[in-house]
Parts: structure tokens; C-alpha cells; sequence
């Protein structure tokens, strides 16, 4: 068994980002993924959005296709598709009695079902191009990957921060929140449109299918061990960062796919903390 990790750790560890640059952009674009998606994935777990968020993520699918098929931006596809989606939860949910995850089931399928129609029209051969859609690029991002995802990272956390009190109330006193003022569907959507942004600005570096993980592993870690919602995002953002670096290193040793080791690696953190963690330990309502 390979032990270097522990026997030669300065080489483990710390020379693969000190000698190889794809690893640095890798390590940089993986850090700016996590921080939005632990922003915005603890009010995903806190509101119950896990599905949602699922199928947001497979929603950019048939943007990413589409804007390939034309040659334009796909991180741009990736955008229209996912407020497409929205958009679209949102009128079923007004325009039907139909409980919010049969919609969401539906249009997931699909947008999933578009994106694969879209490719195969294109192509007789699509598996590649789908494949690093679904599963990532992380060692090939470039500077302007970064740019965006920079970008990506400052408009999720300054949105979050100026919707932080709307979302507080709401989510666990919705008739509080109206009595406030505080509009819970306008609130909603805005939140909506946020988690939109963390999926896009994300899917290149992890993958449409493999960014659900950091969207919901790390803030659900964290609301394991913490109780205050700032605090519940610190520490999502360590957990995520943990995941990441590790998940980097062991792509980079052992030759498995990075995006995929990276969040194996955050649910496998997720599933020891579960099993270490008290049986009984029920934390007390989450508060500000």
C-alpha cells in the first residue's frame, strides 16, 4: 500500500501544485466552486431545495449543448437554460395544483432528454463532448475560466449577503416574513436565480451532474456540526475547500477523474460525520 502521503508528505502534499501549473488554475477554479456552492447550497439545504438543485444542474444541459452545436459560449447556454428552468418550476407551480417536485421531476426529465436529443442530432459520436459536460474539465480550465468563475463568486455572496435577512425569516417563519414585508416568493425567486448562477458558474470545474455534490455535501457537513446560518457557510466553505484539495491530490497520484474524485471525496466527509456524530445529537432550530 502507497503510503506517501504520510512518509513523504512535503511531496504528496504540497510539489504537485508547486510544479505544475494546470494543478494551481485546478486548485484555484476548485477553491472559487466550492465558495459559491457552500454560499448558496446551505440555504439549498436549509430550505429543503436539494432536488431542486439537482435538477438545475442537469438543467444547463441543453444550453451547453445547444451553444456547442452553434459554437457559442457555453457557459452563456449554460445561463438561458437554468433560467429557463426556473422559470418554468414557476409557472407550473402558479398555473397547476401540482406539487413542486412533480414539476420539477418533469421539466428535469426533460431538459436531460433535450440536451441528449441536441447532442446525438449533432453527432453520431457525442460521448466526449457529453462526458466532460457531465463530469467536468477541472485541470483544463484556463484564466478566463477563472474570470467568470471570480465573477460568479462575487455576485452569489454579495446576493446572498443583501438577501440575507429576507431568507432567514422566510424560511422558518414564511407568515413572519410576510408580516415584515419581506415578499417570501419575490425572496424565492431572487434566491432562485442565485442558485442559477453557483450552478453555472461551477459546472465546467465539477460537472453539471457532479456539482449537486458540492452544492449540497458541504453545507449538509456543516449544519451537522454548527448551528448559526453564518457559520453553517464558514464552515461549508472549510469542509468544501478540504474536499476539494484532497480530491485534487488524488486525482493527481492515483489517475482517477478529478471532478469526480472531488466530490466523492466531499460525500464520503459528509457520511463520516454522520456516522461519528452522536446518534441523538439534534441540534436546536438554526438561527441567524
Amino acid at each position: 500500500m502507497n503510503v506517501d502521503f504520510l512518509t513523504d508528505p512535503w511531496q504528496w502534499w504540497i510539489q504537485p501544485f508547486l510544479d505544475n501549473g494546470f494543478m494551481q488554475r485546478a486548485l484555484l477554479a476548485a477553491l472559487l466552486a466550492v465558495i459559491v456552492t457552500s454560499v448558496v447550497g446551505t440555504w439549498v439545504v436549509l430550505r429543503g431545495l436539494s432536488f431542486l438543485g439537482d435538477a438545475l444542474a442537469h438543467g444547463v444541459l441543453p444550453g451547453v449543448a445547444l451553444a456547442w452545436v452553434i459554437g457559442v459560449d457555453p457557459g452563456l447556454g449554460a445561463m438561458v437554460a437554468a433560467l429557463l428552468m426556473v422559470g418554468g418550476v414557476t409557472v407550473v407551480k402558479q398555473r397547476s395544483s401540482l406539487p413542486e417536485d412533480t414539476s420539477i421531476g418533469v421539466l428535469f426529465v426533460g431538459f436531460l432528454a433535450l440536451a441528449v436529443v441536441i447532442m446525438s442530432a449533432r453527432s453520431g459520436s457525442y460521448g466526449s463532448e457529453l462526458n466532460g459536460f457531465l463530469f467536468g474539465s477541472v485541470l483544463g480550465v484556463d484564466r478566463n475560466d477563472l474570470i467568470r468563475q471570480a465573477v460568479a463568486a462575487v455576485v452569489a455572496v454579495t446576493g446572498v449577503a443583501a438577501l440575507h435577512r429576507p431568507l432567514l425569516v422566510s424560511t422558518f417563519d414564511p407568515v413572519q416574513a410576510e408580516m415584515l414585508g419581506f415578499r417570501p416568493r419575490l425572496t424565492h425567486g431572487m434566491f432562485l436565480a442565485l442558485m442559477a448562477i453557483a450552478i453555472v458558474a461551477s459546472y465546467e470545474t465539477v460537472g453539471t451532474l457532479l456539482v449537486f455534490a458540492f452544492l449540497v455535501a458541504p453545507p449538509a457537513t456543516a449544519s451537522l456540526l454548527v448551528r448559526r446560518v453564518p457559520v453553517i457557510m464558514a464552515t461549508s466553505v472549510l469542509l468544501g475547500a478540504g474536499s476539494a484539495i484532497l480530491g485534487l491530490l488524488i486525482s493527481f497520484h492515483h489517475g482517477t477523474a478529478a471532478g469526480a474524485t472531488m466530490a466523492l471525496v466531499s460525500v464520503m466527509v459528509f457520511a463520516g460525520t454522520l456516522l461519528l456524530r452522536p446518534p441523538h445529537a439534534d441540534r436546536a432550530k438554526t438561527g441567524a
